[in-house]
């Protein structure tokens, strides 16, 4: 196999979600604890006993998804014996999930990645007041339609491509009158569903500039280590290890488009064949199928899918 790790996004998170691993992995429940204390409150409590709504915010979400991610690892690196650097060639995440993926390549600690996805949550949730913006998943139209689609709904507002998740999932992003015309304009143009989203905020969009900037300051004064295998990036779908140009495409990312389809065939053009989704959720898997089937997909969840994993190697 020729592997690359892949770390999902928010949308992922369920009530309950890394508890199993907590209770059966000593070095899972650790990575929990270190995370509580360092942003001084339960987070694990909200990700094990909810209530959802607690749990769906985006300050709680983003790093919750992510401890999730990097206790998997972190299981698999100290009783699994993996060494990520010798097995994978690649590492990405969805959004939020590209710091989960800098993390479990080394180049950010679990305590500084926990504490900027506390800042980058909030930071995006403050940028627009509920209800100015919206997200909506427009199904079964290219990206020539879905641009199309876009420029026709924005009437002078912001309406542009946020996702481009996989063939005939474009996600758009922008305000809520638009979102909701370019719903309208896509059923008439013929795709096959057009879906708002229940997001608290347009994210990856124009409208996020607010929050870029915050994270721009707070990624200015972090530690970011070369990782020890490549990132393929959001915002350009190619891998990178540079500190300076990572640190650069994770401000960028806040605001711009995520290239998850493109990722993914970057991967399988430089020889992946095997893609490992860490963490909540099977979001990720179902993308690859629908991206390339050629390419094999395993998700990592749990325990027991743990133990399959490691057999597998």
């Amino acid at each position: 196999m020729n592997i690359a790790f892949v770390f999902p996004g928010q949308g992922s998170q369920s009530v309950g979600m890394g508890q199993e691993l907590a209770e059966v992995f000593p070095v899972a429940r650790q990575i929990f604890e270190e995370i509580d204390d360092a942003l001084g409150q339960s987070l694990s409590r909200i990700m094990f006993e909810g209530p959802i709504d607690e749990l769906t915010l985006t300050e709680n979400a983003q790093p919750a998804l992510m401890a999730v991610s990097i206790a998997i690892m972190r299981v698999l690196e100290k009783e699994g014996g993996l060494d990520i650097a010798s097995v994978a060639k690649f590492v990405a995440g969805h959004s939020l999930g590209e710091y989960s993926a800098l993390t479990a390549a080394k180049s950010f600690g679990v305590i500084d990645a926990a504490r900027i996805l506390k800042v980058r949550g909030t930071a995006m949730q403050e940028a627009v007041p509920i209800g100015d913006g919206g997200m909506a998943a427009i199904l079964g139209v290219d990206m020539d339609l879905a641009e199309e689609i876009a420029f026709e709904a924005a009437q002078g507002e912001v309406c542009t491509i946020a996702n481009d998740n996989a063939v005939g999932q474009i996600v758009l992003s922008g305000t809520t009158s638009a979102i909701n015309r370019a719903i309208e304009i896509a059923t008439k143009k013929g795709a096959k569903r057009s879906i708002l989203l229940p997001v608290s905020a347009p994210f990856h969009c124009a409208m996020m500039a607010s929050a870029a900037d915050v994270m721009a300051t707070e990624l200015a004064a972090m530690l970011i280590e070369e990782p020890i295998i490549p990132l393929v990036a959001n915002v350009i779908a190619k891998g990178k290890t540079a500190p300076n140009e990572i640190r650069q495409l994770l401000v960028e990312q806040v605001t711009a488009r995520v290239r998850w389809r493109e990722s993914i065939l970057f991967m399988k053009g430089n020889g992946v064949d095997t893609l490992i989704e860490v963490g909540a959720g099977k979001v990720l898997t179902g993308l690859t199928r629908r991206i390339d089937r050629e390419l094999k997909s395993i998700s990592i969840q749990g325990p027991d899918d743990i133990v399959d994993f490691l057999e597998s190697l």
